[in-house]
């Protein structure tokens, strides 16, 4: 079973909104475009956060194009979003708003780290209680998405807006064997790694991207991406990040 995963869209109202460098009406419309033509058997689209850039106008038309293509768009909020405004512009099939998702014999549970007036992230109480209560009602592969990173990426600027209760949530995680892996987006940049039994993945924007390792601020020159996975009914995790590269990265260039 497939999932492609989307993040950090960063729409705005009018298709011509821009954010460093990147016209994000278009690089969200190219990546589909790529992921669709090459993964058409997909289950699910994963979209971790931030689909606005503070314009809940932009909502509208994330709808526009996720709306009409067949399958689950499956949504959390991110620091730039507004979840009222989310909830409400993005009701109804073939969207869902946080909660979770079984596929097959796998489990996406989708938590809400927002934090209000912050750039980083916090669970609740009643977030954190909510999962362990999710990952201790079934018996399915689990794969846990929130936006903001919960381990740290090594990017002194970025490290500071992460996810606050990190250890909170870590000791719910561990204490659910069927976890197998955890994903978040926030970090426009990509991650491969492990904590223990557990893999962690990053996914990079569909548009533009942050300079790994770097003590502040820095906008990088890899183009937008998506993230496939494939998820096998023994718990196995396959994945990659597509970038999209070539004539787009020159039209969004800054």
């Amino acid at each position: 079973m497939q999932i492609i995963q989307l993040t950090d869209c960063h729409l705005y109202a009018h298709a011509d909104g821009r954010l460093r460098g990147a016209q994000t009406d278009s690089t969200l419309r190219a990546v589909v475009d790529h992921a669709l033509a090459r993964h058409d058997d997909y289950a699910a689209l994963l979209v971790t956060g931030d689909l606005v850039q503070d314009d809940a106008g932009g909502y509208v038309r994330f709808r526009s194009i996720l709306g009409g293509l067949g399958r689950p768009v499956l949504c959390i909020p991110g620091n730039h979003d507004d979840p009222e405004a989310m909830q409400r512009e993005l009701v109804g099939a073939p969207f869902q708003y946080c909660g979770e998702r079984t596929l097959g014999r796998w489990q996406v549970v989708m938590l809400n780290s927002y934090d209000p007036g912050q750039v980083g992230g916090r669970l609740s109480a009643d977030e954190l209680a909510r999962l362990d209560a999710t990952l201790g009602a079934s018996s399915a592969h689990c794969l846990v998405c929130l936006h903001h990173h919960p381990v740290a990426m090594g990017s002194l600027w970025l490290d500071r807006v992460g996810l606050a209760n990190a250890d909170e949530f870590w000791r719910v995680i561990e204490a659910h064997a069927r976890v197998k892996a955890v994903v978040w987006g926030h970090v426009h940049q990509a991650l491969d790694a492990r904590r223990g039994p557990v893999a962690l993945f990053a996914t990079p924007s569909t548009g533009a991207q942050f300079r790994p390792g770097t003590d502040r601020f820095a906008v990088d020159v890899m183009p937008p991406a998506y993230r496939r996975f494939a998820l096998h009914d023994d718990g196995r995790i396959e994945s990659e990040v597509h970038w999209i590269a070539g004539d787009l990265a020159l039209r969004t260039g800054s």
